[in-house]
């Protein structure tokens, strides 16, 4: 059989990067209610790619989520039991680890979401509704798209796919035509549930970012102010367009810089301090702009925080710190 360029290019992908796509089956444990004994009821499954030499797999967080068991099936059809390593709900990631031989292992090749343009190809890897390894292609249909994740933040930077991404393909690698590694696909748009041509992964810069601080800490050690805020909801019913400090921690980089908190009056009432407007000249109306804007930031990066005080705008500059 005479095949052209271009399949025998997906053929030798597929072939590669197989050998790091992993199967995922998450159980969640049930009690019968006459015989009160436990047993093991399929709660969903996904796909994951190989991370290192050390075992480590990442998927998304909702593949993983509620799991009280979870089955990783290698390549070579091997099923080994994994634990949890760290979990980021906000980007929609989850880090794993099975005990294996090294031999077993072999990590996906990394590549880089910086650069990528709209019409480029992309493969997409994945197990959709249990089945075996399978193969979609396509290309990048847009760039920077927001999400939301499952605890409703902000995923931004994602790229947007026509290649076809139905159930089980969550957590599964989207590929470059190099093989390289450039995105997790977490998610479709579609009123059936079934894929509709608008397919959205986690860029993989973000993953790189991420995967060594769920492996070391267990979770995203983030950059913040150490502030924490007035509900939304409350802002909304008073009428604040803004974030209103409700405490500044001490020692925090917010008191370093100067930010005043809400207080209490004797008479029992509240007396707003500082309401966050603005950081780095970008208008933060709710929670989640300010989650969004921190989240490109790292440790030690400066940004100017406007403050309505007392009704007058004021700049305060934030050196920004480790909050756990």
């Amino acid at each position: 059989m005479d095949l052209g360029n271009d399949e025998l290019e997906n053929i030798s992908i597929f072939e590669r990067a197989t050998k790091s796509v992993v199967f995922i089956t998450n159980t969640a444990i049930r009690r019968d209610i006459w015989s009160l004994n436990t047993f093991e009821v399929p709660q969903g499954s996904g796909t994951g790619i190989i991370w290192d030499k050390q075992g480590h797999i990442v998927t998304n967080f909702h593949v993983v989520y509620g799991a009280d068991s979870i089955e990783v099936v290698l390549s070579d059809q091997s099923t080994h039991q994994a634990q949890v390593v760290g979990l980021d709900p906000d980007h929609d990631l989850a880090v794993l680890r099975i005990r294996t031989a090294k031999e077993q292992l072999i990590p996906i090749n990394i590549g880089n979401s910086q650069g990528l343009r709209v019409g480029q190809k992309v493969l997409a890897i994945g197990n959709p509704f249990g089945l075996d390894h399978t193969l979609t292609t396509g290309v990048v249909s847009a760039l920077d798209r927001t999400i939301k994740s499952m605890n409703e933040r902000t995923i931004e930077g994602v790229i947007q796919t026509d290649a076809a991404i139905n159930p089980g393909n969550s957590g599964g690698p989207l590929l470059d035509s190099s093989g390289r590694l450039i995105g997790i696909n977490t998610q479709i748009v579609s009123p059936s549930g079934a894929y509709a041509g608008i397919g959205f992964a986690v860029p993989v810069n973000t993953i790189t970012r991420v995967t060594p601080q769920l492996i070391k800490f267990g979770k995203l050690i983030r950059p913040g102010m150490g502030i924490s805020l007035i509900p939304d909801s409350i802002a909304a019913r008073w009428g604040i367009q803004g974030l209103i400090i409700a405490k500044v921690e001490p020692g925090s980089p917010g008191e370093k810089a100067g930010l005043q908190s809400a207080k209490e009056t004797r008479l029992g009432r509240i007396q707003l301090g500082d309401i966050i407007t603005k950081i780095d000249q970008e208008p933060v109306k709710v929670f989640d702009d300010l989650v969004r804007i921190l989240d490109r930031h790292k440790i030690g990066d400066r940004i100017t925080v406007e403050v309505q005080r007392k009704g007058k705008p004021r700049n305060v500059v934030v050196e920004l710190q480790a909050i756990n």
